[in-house]
Formats: C-alpha cells, structure tokens, sequence
C-alpha cells in the first residue's frame, strides 16, 4: 500500500453510484480519489489540481468520454486517462484509446481488473516521465537519432549514462551481455555520441567471417600477397578511418589473429597482408560478446593481453528480465515500427497482451520481443494486439525443457546439444531455419554441431 499512497486519482463518472465506489476502493488501496459526476467539472479540475491517473466512463454527457481524452490532450502535463465502457461502446473505446487514451475496461468488471489496469497505468507514467527526465537531464538521448537504445529503467540508464561518457573517450569499450540484449545498438549509440560522427560506423560479426580471410578483412591485403588476391584492399580498420569499427561477437575470433588485433591496438597501426610498411589506424575499436570472456582465456582460447587491452571500459547491457518495466515502452516502439513498415493500422497493446508479455522472462531478450510484436502485428486481425495474438507456446516449451533438464541434472553441454538436435528436428534438418529459431548465426551453428 505504501507504493500508492502519494498517487493521485481522479474518477469521472455520471453516475454518482459508480463514483463512490469506485473511490472507496480504491481509496482502501492506498490511494488518493477524488470523484466527480461532471466531465466539465473534471477539466477544470485537472487544470486547477495535479492528478496522476483520470478514471472515466466512455458515455457521458457533455463532453464525453472520447471528448474528455481529447481535452485532456491539449492541457500541458495532462495525466493519462483510464477509460470504463460497457460492452456496446468498445468501438468508442478504442477510438479513445488511439486517441491518447492509456487503456480501457470493459463493464462489468471485477474490482482487482480495476487495481491492476490502474496499478500498470501508474508503473507506465513513472517510467515515461523518467525517461523525460533524464533525456531533459543530459544529451545522451536525442528525439531525432535513430539508434537510441530504448528503456527507461534504472539498469538501462545505468548502462546509457556509462556510454555516453565512454563516448567522450578514444578508449576501447567491451559491451558484454546475453544474445539480443541490444550490444549492437549501444556500439552504435557510443559512436553517434562520440567526436567520430563524421567518420564511418563499420559493424562485422566476426563469427561470420570466413576463416581464412578473417585477417585479409580486417588487416586489409596487398595484390598477389596470395593466389586469390587478385587486387589490393584495405582492411575494415582502414576503412573505418576517423569513424568507428564494432568487432560482434569478438570471442569468435581465431586465435591466430588474435595477436595481430593486439599489436593493431597497442601500436595504432596495421601491416595489411602482403606488405612490410605499416599504415596508421585512426578508427576506434568497439568490441561486444555474450560470452565469459574469463573463462575462454582460462581456456586459452582467447589471449590474455588481448582480453586485457579490450576490457579498457566495460558496459554491461543488462537483460530484458532484469528490466521488465522497460517492456511497455519497447512494445509501443516495435508495434509503431512494425506498423509502419507492414502498412498496418492498430493502435496497440491491449492491457492483458501487455501483462501476458511482461510475465515471461525473454531468454531471447529484446531480439525476441521485436520478433514475437513483429509475428502479433503481421496476423492479428484485431485493431489492437489481444492476448490470442502473443504466442508464447514455442518459447514457453523452451524455458520447460531448460527447467525440466536442469532438475535432471544434466550438464550445460548436454542441455545445448539436446535442444540444438531437437530445435534442428522441428526445422526438418534445416539449419537455416534452426538457427533462426535458437537466434544464433548459421556460422555459429555450424561451430556447435
């Protein structure tokens, strides 16, 4: 109760029954209510008072309740408002909700729907006026840059505000944190932030390139330096000059050049392949992985001085699990998104859609969440996403097999091994396919299998 007791609610409703029920309970619940039967009495209210919640009813005299939201619209730092319909006035529902409306009840409803539809309003608003804040706080977050990690939550800015002084730096920065989590959207936020905007941003998956010209791609190659350098080419440092080069998945790396990145890091220059002179580097090195990098050193699969050079400033980019009330603000984002390029038109995320995402834990973190809005938005035929359109069944099967293997005892390995066989088996041996389905590249897959 202690978390209500300083939000404030106004209830707006023609029926002064409604209205004094719906005070007392919430009023038990820590709250602060005030209740009105009159829409004109509640504008002026909110001009006059300072509310955190509106509660209305959709069909009400002068104005109504779709009226209401959009008056409420034009008066500055206006609460969201919460609208109550009954069955037959959904359609206006949803108008209200596409008009700026947070979200809608429909009568009847149990009281404990009310307490959470208004608890979830409250979470959203802090985490949005949050977000203002801190963007109002700091440069870190511009309105118009396109690769602005999204979230509002303590573990995010934390991250955030790591990068943007990281930023300020030529120092090299290792994004660690689990597949999806969004390290290839930090790196470009870090260079975005940076002096570098004029130069070039180069991302390479390392795990993605072939062996054998992993060094001819990132060193650069002299002509006839070996039979199929039928040219000569600068590597990716080069060609990152003045800007920023962002080495994925760096663990991936073969050992052989490992040493070559290092002397390129201590020295700031290159030797391409097939040449004696060196040629400065003027590019900054990014690097991020999703794996203990520690424990590959112990392994002796990654140099230590390597690890060392590359581990100058860390920024951890937490998991989608740890930041759960990131999630509305990153729905509403993916939803506009995919909207836009499907050329739909839906003007959101039911209440219940909503609660059914935030109450899975996203091993896929954010990768999986704008894959799983993507697949809702693309074949629901609703004007808003239901809880019918959030399939969660092959990502639930996925956390049962990792949970009922783990009670069994099984090692780690034997986990990966048996769900990779069984993920391949779904797809019909098709490791395209699979590997789409474990979010891995096909290269890294390959390397598993």
């Amino acid at each position: 109760m202690s978390g209500h007791v300083q939000a404030s609610l106004l209830v707006v409703d023609d029926d002064a029954g409604v209205v004094d029920f719906l005070c007392d309970m919430l009023g038990e619940r820590g709250y602060r209510v005030r209740g009105l039967t009159s829409p004109r009495q509640a504008l002026d209210a909110v001009r006059g008072e300072s509310f955190d919640l509106v509660i209305a009813d959709v069909e009400m005299p002068e104005p109504r309740g779709l009226d209401l939201v959009t008056a409420l619209q034009r008066i500055p730092s206006a609460p969201p408002v919460l609208l109550m319909t009954a069955f037959g006035s959904i359609g206006l529902a949803v108008q209200a909700v596409r008009g700026g409306a947070c979200d809608f009840l429909t009568k009847p409803f149990p009281i404990e729907a009310m307490y959470e539809a208004v608890a979830r309003a409250l979470r959203e608003r802090q985490v949005r006026r949050e977000v203002v804040r801190l963007r109002a706080a700091s440069p870190m977050v511009e309105k118009n840059q396109p690769h602005v990690p999204i979230g509002g939550s303590p573990a995010m800015m934390r991250a955030l505000e790591l990068a943007r002084r990281a930023a300020r730096t030529d120092s090299t920065v290792l994004l660690t944190g689990e597949t999806g989590t969004g390290k290839g959207m930090l790196a470009r936020y870090i260079h975005e932030q940076s002096g570098r905007t004029r130069g070039p941003f180069i991302a390479v998956n390392c795990a993605a390139l072939p062996t054998a010209l992993v060094e001819a791609e990132l060193f650069g190659v002299h002509k006839g330096a070996f039979t199929d350098a039928q040219r000569s080419r600068e590597g990716l440092l080069l060609a990152a000059a003045q800007g920023t080069l962002f080495l994925d998945e760096i663990a991936e790396l073969p050992v052989d050049s490992q040493g070559k990145l290092l002397h390129v890091l201590e020295s700031g220059s290159v030797r391409p392949i097939g040449t004696t002179a060196e040629v400065r580097v003027t590019a900054r090195l990014l690097a991020a992985t999703n794996r203990p990098l520690n424990i590959l050193v112990q392994e002796k699969r990654l140099r230590a001085d390597l690890y060392y050079r590359l581990n100058v400033i860390r920024i951890e980019v937490p998991a989608l699990r740890e930041r759960p009330e990131d999630i509305p603000l990153l729905v509403d984002y993916f939803v506009a998104q995919t909207c836009e390029r499907l050329g739909r038109e839906l003007v959101g995320i039911s209440a219940a859609a909503l609660a059914k995402l935030q109450g899975y834990s996203f091993p896929g973190n954010v990768r999986e969440l704008a894959n799983l809005i993507e697949r809702a938005v693309a074949l629901t035929e609703h004007s808003a996403l239901l809880p019918e359109d959030i399939d969660l069944s092959e990502e639930v099967s996925l956390q049962q097999f990792i949970s009922d293997s783990a009670r069994a005892g099984l090692p780690l390995a034997e986990i990966e091994r048996a769900y990779i066989q069984a993920v391949l088996k779904e797809n019909n041996g098709n490791k395209a396919a699979a590997a789409r389905s474990l979010s891995i590249d096909r290269s890294t897959l390959y390397r598993k299998l």
